[in-house]
């Protein structure tokens, strides 16, 4: 059973912007480190951007620093993952988790293995 519900995603052209969302009414977010995640046909899932509890700690991919943005609501039970100057490679189905965290600033993690709870992934194609 999905227990964190994705939303946003879609078609848009080279340099163009979407912006994700991850929430759940099943648990309250705010002691969970969100990450988010993709995968491209034939390649592994890989770590996009993660951001920790309080929302004072984000991390990114190379590939994507300076152009995505983590942030999340915790009073909202909802993260975000806003995509700026979108690429072709950029390409792939977009997951959303999360992983407890013992400390509520606890540094966030983009080892995908690490996360407990998934979303049912959104697919992200950038073409002209």
């Amino acid at each position: 059973q999905t227990r964190l519900v994705q939303s946003g995603g879609g078609v848009v052209q080279p340099g163009g912007s979407l912006k994700l969302s991850c929430s759940t009414s099943k648990f309250a977010l705010d002691f969970y480190a969100i990450g988010w995640f993709r995968q491209a046909p034939g390649k592994e899932r890989e770590g996009v951007a993660c951001i920790s509890p309080s929302g004072d700690d984000t991390d990114y991919s190379p590939s994507v620093k300076g152009r995505f943005t983590i942030s999340r609501d915790n009073a909202n039970n909802t993260g975000y993952l806003q995509m700026n100057s979108l690429k072709p490679e950029d390409t792939a189905i977009y997951y959303c988790a999360v992983l407890y965290s013992t400390t509520y600033n606890q540094a966030p993690s983009l080892r995908p293995w690490e996360y407990t709870y998934w979303g049912q992934g959104t697919q992200v194609t950038v073409s002209s």
